[in-house]
């Protein structure tokens, strides 16, 4: 289990980061499972844990066709409360009757074998299975708890990797992501002004509200939860958090009257919540792989999602009906920003090459498959995009790059304006001042850089987070114990 959980945690961040995500995972945070291995039990010995015992063997054995993004039979097996809840053919348990229990008769193939396609459970387990139904099928499963909190911050020895930056709309504060935790800084010279630490291991979107009083956080642990948290930014305190889905969560957007959040999974899903409650007003299905980006339309009636499916679809937020797919499918999508004033998305993905293209079909489809709503492809980059932002008036547009390359761009000519110096590592993130005249990067190597949008010219770079510096000794051995 331990083996299957740090397989999670990789896939997750190879997938999001490329090789530069492995590398943060062997430096950065060391991987801790939450699931203990099941262990042998003899029939004859005392009471089965559920959290011990049962859940590892539906987690390594069934979850495959019973989670979020396959729902065989209506059934998922994520938690207990799934489990419980049973799925086509109702309960899976009964209580103290194991003689009664489908899963009992699905195990032992009766009327089919499960798991489906995959090895057989062993006598072993299944008497496990029966002695907990037995037994009262009990939930054992602890209440989980974060070790940080706003008394008990995360504690760093060097900077993490940065997924998200964003500035007020007054151009005051920074927001950047850190380990279990949002930090706000003065834009202006980098002091830290707050900690906002919550449950969520990793932050992959930042938004603040048009009027700033609140920053929305979307993020999630790896193979565990994803988690949208609402922040009241005067007085640094948590308004509310949400649980959804058992991954990560990704590309959030805010619809144009700040009442309503989109946001994607790793679950193939778009949801739509409600601000600042988190309620889920719409789920939508349409796409087949992870959703790495949302953008509303300007009317805010309509959901455009990026996904590493290829597809930009739109979707009606009110019904939930997939109205187009709006462009060829060319690449996997890994970003899209909306641009300010217009229905138009820019994208990019593993191809590297951005497209812009307007929302809204206005030519007939034809057979031939061109990509109608396609306005503007601009130059390739050197390796995947992973960030995108537009200035202000949407006239600017910054691309960057997995090569740690970020370039600027006249949206309506193409004409490439500035590129800015490598650095060491993908830049997952940008975010232009709302003057227009700074441009923000951050990434792979943990620091957040301010450039000149006229000149290019650095600003500033500095680490956003409080560093603690361990004696040499400790930090040479630690070192070398990483490398070996």
């Amino acid at each position: 289990m331990i083996r299957t959980r740090i397989v999670c945690y990789i896939t997750s961040f190879i997938v999001l980061f490329g090789g530069a995500g492995l590398v943060w995972l062997c430096f950065a945070v060391p991987l801790r499972p939450h699931v203990a291995k099941p262990a042998v039990v003899n029939r004859n010995e005392g009471k089965v844990s559920f959290y011990h015992q049962i859940k590892p063997i539906l987690q390594a054995k069934c979850q495959g066709c019973h989670q979020p993004n396959v729902r065989s039979g209506h059934l998922m097996l994520i938690s207990y409360a799934d489990f419980l809840k049973g799925g086509t053919h109702g309960p899976v348990f009964v209580k103290g009757h194991p003689e009664k229990s489908l899963v009992i008769g699905y195990l032992e193939g009766k009327p089919e074998l499960m798991p489906q396609g995959g090895p057989p459970l062993s006598k072993s387990e299944i008497e496990l299975f029966k002695r907990w139904i037995a037994q009262g099928a009990v939930d054992d499963t602890p209440a989980e708890h974060s070790a940080y909190d706003a008394a008990h911050p995360p504690v760093y020895t060097s900077s993490p990797v940065i997924s998200a930056v964003a500035f007020s709309p007054d151009g005051k504060t920074l927001a950047v992501s850190g380990y279990h935790e949002v930090l706000l800084l003065n834009a202006d010279n980098g002091a830290l002004e707050a900690r906002l630490v919550g449950d969520a291991q990793r932050i992959q979107s930042l938004v603040f509200t048009k009027d700033g009083k609140t920053l929305i956080a979307v993020g999630g642990s790896p193979a565990r939860f994803g988690e949208i948290q609402f922040w009241d930014v005067p007085n640094h305190k948590r308004i509310d958090s949400v649980r959804y889905t058992y991954d990560t969560l990704f590309g959030a957007s805010l619809s144009p009257d700040d009442k309503e959040l989109a946001f994607g999974g790793a679950d193939n899903t778009v949801r739509v919540v409600s601000v600042p409650d988190g309620k889920q007003i719409m789920m939508l299905e349409n796409d087949t792989d992870w959703v790495f980006g949302t953008v509303f339309s300007r009317d805010g009636k309509y959901v455009v999602s990026a996904s590493r499916d290829e597809a930009l679809k739109l979707t009606q937020v009110e019904t939930g009906s997939f109205i187009d797919d709006i462009n060829t499918h060319t690449t996997p999508m890994r970003c899209m920003v909306g641009r300010p004033g217009q229905d138009q998305v820019l994208c990019g993905g593993d191809d590297g090459i951005p497209r812009l293209y307007k929302i809204f079909r206005t030519e007939a489809r034809t057979m031939n498959n061109e990509d109608h709503n396609l306005i503007r492809a601009f130059e390739r980059q050197p390796d995947t995009i992973t960030a995108l932002a537009f200035d202000p008036t949407g006239n600017l547009c910054a691309v960057a790059s997995e090569a740690g390359t970020v370039n600027l761009y006249d949206v309506d000519s193409g004409a490439k304006k500035l590129s800015l110096p490598p650095v060491r590592g993908a830049v997952f993130t940008l975010a232009f001042r709302p003057d227009g005249n700074v441009l923000a990067t951050a990434g792979f190597d943990g620091y957040v850089r301010y450039y000149d949008v006229r000149s290019g010219r650095l600003l500033r770079a500095f680490i956003p987070v409080p560093i603690h510096r361990p004696n040499h000794s400790a930090l040479s051995v630690r070192r070398r114990g990483h490398h070996g």
